[in-house]
C-alpha cells in the first residue's frame, strides 16, 4: 500500500502558521556593567583625592545629576565602594564616604614599606645583572624630572598622580607582577593618605630628592641600598600621613 510523501503535506502546513511579526520594542537597559564601571572609577578617584572628602554624605541623586546618569548605575557602583571600605553606612541617612582610620593607615604603610623595599631591592638586582629594561629605568627617572619641577601651587590632585606614576613604576621595574598586584587595591586608601598629608604639608620637595636617591640607588645596581633608601622614605611617608589625619581628628573633635 502506497503512502503520500510526507514533503507533499508541507506546504498545507506552512499555509496555517501565522505570518512573522516584528519582535515588540524592548526597553533598554538601565545600565550596563561599562557604565557602572566608569562610574565607580569617578567615584573612587574623587574620593582617593578628597573632593569627595571623609564624612561626606552620600545622595544619589546629586550624584547622578552631577555626572548625568541614572540613580541605577550609581547605586551599583557605591556597593561596589562599599565593598572596597571607601563607602560605609551612615545609619538612618544612607551612605557616606568612610573615616580615614589612623590604625588602618598604619598597617597600611607597614605592608607598603616591605613592599616597596623588596621592589627596589629586585629593581636593583636587575639592574646589577644588566636584565633590568632601559624603559623601566627611564619611567622611573621621568617621574622624579616630573615631580622635581612640581611647586607648592601644584594641585594636591596632581601631585598625589605623580607620586602613584613613580610608586606604580618602581613596582613594575622589580619584575615581580605581584607586587602591583598586592598594593592595586590598596591605592585609593594610599592617596587618601597622600592627599591629607601633601595636603597640609607641601613637602614634596623632601620627597622627590628621597625619590632620586632611591632610583639612583636603582641605576647602579645597589641592591641593598635602594631598600633601604625605599623603606626609609615609606615609613617617613607612612608616619607623616598618619599624624596629620590624627591632628585633624582632633581638630575636627574640637570643633
Amino acid at each position: 500500500m502506497s503512502h503520500p510523501a510526507a514533503s507533499a503535506d508541507l506546504p498545507a502546513s506552512d499555509a496555517t502558521l501565522p505570518p512573522l511579526t516584528p519582535l515588540p520594542p524592548l526597553a533598554p537597559l538601565a545600565s550596563t556593567p561599562v557604565l557602572i564601571d566608569q562610574v565607580y572609577s569617578r567615584l573612587r578617584d574623587a574620593i582617593a583625592d578628597l573632593t569627595l572628602p571623609p564624612g561626606e554624605r552620600i545622595r544619589q541623586a546629586e550624584l547622578a545629576d552631577s555626572l548625568g546618569v541614572s540613580r541605577q548605575p550609581v547605586s551599583h557602583a557605591l556597593q561596589l565602594l562599599k565593598r572596597d571600605g571607601l563607602v560605609c553606612d551612615s545609619g538612618r541617612q544612607g551612605l557616606e564616604v568612610a573615616p580615614i582610620d589612623a590604625d588602618h593607615l598604619r598597617q597600611l604603610y607597614q605592608v607598603r614599606t616591605a613592599l616597596d623595599g623588596l621592589a627596589a631591592r629586585l629593581a636593583a638586582t636587575r639592574a646589577a645583572e644588566s636584565t633590568l629594561p632601559e624603559t623601566a629605568l627611564h619611567r622611573l627617572q621621568d617621574a622624579v624630572a616630573t615631580g622635581m619641577v612640581m611647586t607648592r601651587g601644584t594641585p594636591v590632585a596632581r601631585q598625589v598622580r605623580i607620586e602613584v606614576a613613580f610608586h606604580t613604576a618602581l613596582h613594575e621595574a622589580s619584575g615581580n607582577p605581584l607586587i602591583a598586584q598586592t598594593v592595586a587595591p590598596q591605592w585609593p586608601h594610599i592617596m587618601r593618605a597622600m592627599a591629607a598629608t601633601l595636603g597640609a604639608m607641601p613637602m614634596q620637595e623632601v620627597v622627590w630628592h628621597e625619590h632620586a636617591d632611591i632610583v639612583s640607588r636603582i641605576a647602579a645596581g645597589d641592591a641593598p641600598g635602594a631598600e633601604a633608601a625605599a623603606r626609609e622614605h615609606t615609613e617617613a611617608d607612612g608616619g607623616n600621613a598618619r599624624r596629620e589625619w590624627l591632628v585633624r581628628l582632633a581638630q575636627s573633635n574640637n570643633g
